[in-house]
């Protein structure tokens, strides 16, 4: 039975890592489409307040925040300003410059290379030779890639900083929600979130004169699909399988967006998808490739890293005093 549980909890792993990969993909493509004559800031403003004001009443009909405390509520609003907020502004910005929703994605995908390199530091865990020489190779299928974009885009060199932003906003709410008390269900940390980047980006907008959305119905219709796709599946299957597989291969997800996203890119958009581009992608995988295999080695050789990676509760150090008490349970039960 325990075997049928084993398989039946793989596959719905698995279909979900492949419904995050469909969802989080379809992001950049209703940036790109939807906000050609319609402001970034305003597709965003109303693809976040209803989905807001939804959630909100859900959690409260459910009663799921009964137990979440005060301090939790605050580390998941910091968690949403970048994880959402940041990154999400930056993402929509990146693409209304004309950077490829291809490229995007693709720098994105740089992401697992940096949490690989990351996890050292800030989670204790070492990163090897062979690992660096994956970030080295990722790298410069990044830098190729890029190349082979900026050539008839109408993007300045300069805006390619703003998808480095989104990823550096993603990898540190990342980081935060993997340190914190992760107490709260899936739909509380989905609705703070939503909620506080509500809130900010509705200050944007009614600071820059872009809060009062067009009548169109393809606008709604492009704000309903951002809201229910890249918002409430996405985001909410990326914090379930951040718990379910840990932060390493769930991040390796991503670089699968990427290529995904500039074949999508090609076929919808027209972009342009040449042998360098192709190449790059390549190149970006073997070095996500070589960063995994490497750390995959490494928790052999340590006898259960990733198991600190998917459960950092069981694996704090313990105190003497409750490493002693089991013992003398068990000395007083055999008296």
């Amino acid at each position: 039975m325990s075997k049928q549980i084993g398989i039946l909890g793989a596959i719905a792993t698995t279909l979900a890592a492949a419904a995050f990969v469909a969802t989080w993909s379809s992001g950049f493509l209703v940036a790109a489409i939807a906000t050609v004559e319609v402001s970034p800031l305003t597709l965003l403003v109303w693809r976040f307040v209803p989905l807001a004001g939804l959630l909100l009443a859900l959690v409260v009909l459910t009663g799921a925040a009964r137990q979440v405390t005060p301090r939790q509520l605050g580390e998941q609003a910091a968690i949403g300003v970048f994880a959402q907020f940041g990154y999400c502004a930056a993402v929509y910005a990146s693409i209304a410059t004309g950077i490829a929703t291809g490229t995007v994605a693709l720098i994105d995908a740089v992401q697992p290379l940096v949490v690989a390199m990351l996890v050292g530091p800030l989670l204790g865990l070492r990163v090897k030779p062979a690992q660096w020489a994956g970030l080295i190779v990722g790298a410069l299928g990044v830098a190729l890639v890029v190349r082979s974009q900026l050539e008839g885009s109408a993007a300045t060199p300069a805006a390619y900083l703003l998808p480095v932003l989104a990823m550096v906003c993603l990898i540190v709410g990342t980081f935060l929600q993997r340190r914190s008390d992760a107490g709260t269900s899936v739909l509380v940390t989905l609705t703070v979130h939503v909620s506080v980047t509500a809130v900010a980006l509705v200050v944007l907008a009614l600071m820059t004169g872009t809060f009062v959305p067009p009548s169109s119905a393809s606008f709604w219709f492009a704000a309903l699909f951002a809201a229910a796709f890249p918002t409430l599946a996405a985001y909410g299957l990326y914090w379930w399988l951040l718990r379910r597989v840990g932060i390493t291969a769930l991040n390796a997800l991503l670089f699968l967006i990427a290529p995904a996203t500039a074949v999508a890119g090609a076929l919808v958009l027209g972009e342009k998808l040449t042998m360098v581009t192709l190449v790059g992608f390549v190149l970006c995988g073997v070095g996500v490739a070589v960063v995994l295999a490497g750390e995959a080695r490494g928790a052999r050789d340590d006898g259960g890293s990733a198991m600190r990676d998917r459960a950092p509760d069981d694996t704090r150090p313990h105190s003497r005093g409750q490493r002693r008490r089991p013992r003398r349970a068990l000395a007083s039960r055999r008296r």
